[in-house]
C-alpha cells in the first residue's frame, strides 16, 4: 500500500504537473481544461478533480481513485461495443472511491487509467492550442504522422497514437484503450504522444518533467507545421532518419536528461 508520505508526495507532483501545464505562457490549457493524473503504484491513481484549473490546482483538487472498477468497466463497454448507461459510470466511481469527499474527477479519468494500464507513471491531457488548430482542421492528426525536426522525434517518440474523435468520458477512454491495445501489438516501446481528433493531446510520462516535455515539444511541433503549411507544405524527415534519430545512444542520453529536468 502506500505511505501517507508517498501519497502526500504523488499529490504534490500531480498539481506540479497540473501547475505546469496551466501556465498561460505555453497556451497547453486556460479555465478549466485539461487534466492530469499520476498512478499511485498501489493499485490507485491520483487525478486532477473536475471543475478545477490548471493553473491554480493544490492538493485539495486532487483526487484519489482504485484502478480497478474504472479498468472494468471500460472493458466491459469496449465488449459491449461501447454500451453504457450514466448509472454504470456512477457505480464505477462510487466503488473506485477511496475518500468519499464529494469531489468528482475529472470526466476523463476512464482516459487516465487505460493511459496508465499502458505504462504511463504520469498523464496530462491538454488542448493545445496549437496543435486544436491542426486536429480541428480538414486534415486532422495526417500531419503528425511524419516528422519535421529531430527533437519532436526524441520527445515525443517516432510514432504518435491517434484516436478518432468521440464523446469525452467513458467512450473517450474505450476508443484510447483500443488504439492503445493496436499500438502495443505493432512497437516494442509504449507510446509517449496521443492526438485526440478534434480535442487535444495525451503526454504520458514516467515523471512530471517528461510529461511537460512532451506537452511542450507537441505545441511546438505544431506551430512549426502551421508554418511550413503556410510556407508552401512541410519538407517532412525520411522514416529512415526518423528511425535511425530514435534509436541513437546519444539522443537516448540526451532524452534521459531532459525528462530528469
Amino acid at each position: 500500500m502506500t505511505s501517507d508520505a508517498s501519497a502526500e508526495s504523488i499529490t504534490q507532483a500531480v498539481v506540479r504537473l497540473a501547475n505546469a501545464l496551466g501556465d498561460g505562457t505555453q497556451r497547453l490549457a486556460i479555465l478549466g481544461e485539461g487534466n492530469v493524473s499520476a498512478d499511485c503504484g498501489d493499485g490507485s491513481l491520483a487525478v486532477k478533480a473536475s471543475g478545477s484549473m490548471m493553473a491554480t490546482m493544490t492538493v485539495e483538487d486532487v483526487v484519489r481513485l482504485r484502478q480497478a472498477p474504472l479498468l472494468e468497466l471500460v472493458d466491459r463497454a469496449d465488449h459491449a461495443e461501447g454500451a453504457s448507461s450514466p448509472g454504470d459510470v456512477d457505480e464505477a466511481l462510487a466503488a473506485a472511491a477511496i475518500r468519499r469527499d464529494g469531489r468528482r474527477p475529472s470526466v476523463e479519468v476512464f482516459l487516465h487509467a487505460v493511459c496508465q494500464r499502458a505504462g504511463a507513471r504520469f498523464v496530462g491531457h491538454v488542448h493545445a492550442t496549437a496543435c486544436n488548430q491542426i486536429l480541428c482542421s480538414r486534415l486532422g492528426a495526417a500531419p503528425f504522422e511524419r516528422h519535421l525536426f529531430p527533437e519532436s522525434v526524441v520527445v515525443c517518440g517516432a510514432d504518435p497514437v491517434v484516436v478518432p474523435y468521440v464523446d469525452p468520458g467513458l467512450q473517450l477512454g474505450v476508443t484510447a484503450n483500443r488504439e492503445l491495445h493496436r499500438y502495443a501489438a505493432s512497437h516494442a516501446a509504449s507510446p509517449k504522444l496521443l492526438l485526440l481528433v478534434n480535442h487535444g493531446i495525451v503526454a504520458l510520462g514516467a515523471s512530471v518533467n517528461e510529461v511537460v516535455a512532451i506537452a511542450s515539444m507537441a505545441e511546438k511541433w505544431a506551430r512549426v507545421l502551421v508554418g511550413a503549411f503556410a510556407l508552401g507544405g512541410p519538407s517532412y524527415l525520411s522514416r529512415e532518419a526518423v528511425a535511425a534519430i530514435d534509436g541513437r545512444e546519444d539522443e537516448d542520453y540526451r532524452r534521459q536528461r531532459l525528462h530528469r529536468g
